[in-house]
């Protein structure tokens, strides 16, 4: 976890400089909590890495500033109709899928964007929709402003490492709970936003719903992570879960087959064709309800081979789904 905190605090360094009129070293170190030899090195990175940070020396202790216009170079680019038309389709694409609060400062991105263009280009550009669109996910209900504070504070928390308290509703028990929380990681997948965190009381990691957060509070207290997630986004699930992975097999009817070739489910999966047509599918995934619902959307056209607890639950689920039709 050692690389994602140094990131983590290289990024507070850039909006907090970003932010001010000019900030201290000795400031930029009791806000990320580390010692100014330390700032002094990630301001040389940044600088390594091509972000236009200066300081600047009057009368008293020296300031870091960034310059206001980093990407002034991008004024003299000249874009071709098709790279333009790539970024006007992208805008539709982007922003269905951006989780709040990111989808205003898209918006405001692309409107500038727009100000690049001629009048004549931008009524070309406008009939695109017409001729591909983009389908969106289902979302969530929630409450905008809810989410967007509790967004808000779930960043904050994470770039800061500070231990929140916090009250969620929960599916399972139907109730509200309270948790005391070290915050990770927000991942925006299946239409929703959730929270990666680990709970010390129980020692272990944890996945949240943050439209289910009813209210967070910051604690004065700051955690050191246990644990690395930096390639960890529900590695295990065809779906939002965690969960041991386990040597998944099944069998595809002839009319699926090729409609389930074609597609990537999960890294692990290994295909075998036979000479009959049919398909047998083998993957390394946690047994969740993901796996199960996925499973079950082919009918009739997939027998689950292994394992057989798997084999039993689709059993049952097949069972209980017959009754309902008696």
């Amino acid at each position: 976890m050692a690389r994602n905190t140094e990131v983590i605090r290289q990024w507070t360094i850039l909006r907090e400089i970003e932010a001010s009129s000019g900030v201290t070293i000795r400031r930029l170190a009791e806000v990320t909590n580390v010692t100014t030899r330390t700032i002094r090195r990630d301001l040389e990175a940044l600088q390594e890495a091509g972000f236009p940070l200066y300081d600047v020396s009057d009368e008293g202790p020296k300031l870091w500033k960034l310059n206001r216009r980093p990407f002034r170079t991008l004024d003299g680019t000249a874009f071709t109709l098709s790279e333009l038309s790539a970024l006007y389709f992208s805008r539709t694409l982007v922003e269905c899928l951006a989780a709040p609060p990111f989808g205003q400062d898209l918006r405001s991105a692309f409107a500038k964007l727009e100000t690049a263009l001629s009048p004549r280009m931008r009524r070309f550009l406008d009939r695109l929709p017409d001729v591909i669109h983009v389908k969106t996910e289902p979302t969530r209900k929630h409450d905008e402003e809810l989410q967007r504070a509790a967004i808000a504070r779930l960043l904050d928390a994470i770039l800061h490492q500070h231990r929140l308290d916090m009250r969620y509703h929960s599916l399972s028990s139907r109730r509200e709970k309270r948790y005391r929380i070290d915050p990770y990681r927000l991942v925006y997948a299946q239409g929703a936003l959730y929270l990666f965190a680990y709970v010390p009381r129980y020692q272990q990691m944890r996945t949240f719903a943050v439209d289910r957060i009813r209210h967070l509070a910051p604690l004065d207290e700051t955690f050191a992570p246990v644990e690395d997630l930096s390639n960890t986004v529900f590695p295990h699930s065809l779906g939002i879960h965690h969960g041991t992975p386990e040597h998944i097999e099944l069998e595809f009817a002839s009319d699926v087959a090729p409609y389930v070739q074609e597609r990537t489910w999960h890294p692990s999966q290994a295909l075998l064709t036979r000479r009959d047509g049919t398909l047998v599918v083998t993957m390394n995934v946690c047994t969740d309800g993901a796996l199960r619902s996925w499973i079950r959307s082919f009918g009739s056209s997939v027998r689950v081979k292994a394992p057989m607890t798997l084999v039993q639950q689709i059993a049952g689920d097949l069972d209980r789904a017959r009754s309902r039709y008696r």
